[in-house]
């Protein structure tokens, strides 16, 4: 069972991004957010950063994916 309260930090994408903590995905996931009309692909990374809400794992942008239409 995963941690729900878990978070993670996101680095990188789009400088419009609605929120940069978000809840971390489960172990050997990315975190795919929905932005104008597509996803923003982020991976995990060995780094940790100080945050408002603690020290968080990094997650780095790799990637946007269109949706078809």
């Amino acid at each position: 069972m995963s941690d729900t309260t878990s978070k993670a930090l996101l680095e990188g994408g789009p400088d419009d991004l609605p929120e940069r903590i978000v809840p971390a995905p489960d172990p050997g996931s990315d975190v795919k957010i929905e932005l104008r009309g597509g996803y923003e692909h982020f991976r995990a990374t060995t780094r940790h950063a100080d945050s408002p809400e603690g020290r968080l794992p990094v997650y780095e942008w790799w990637e946007r994916t269109e949706f078809p239409g």
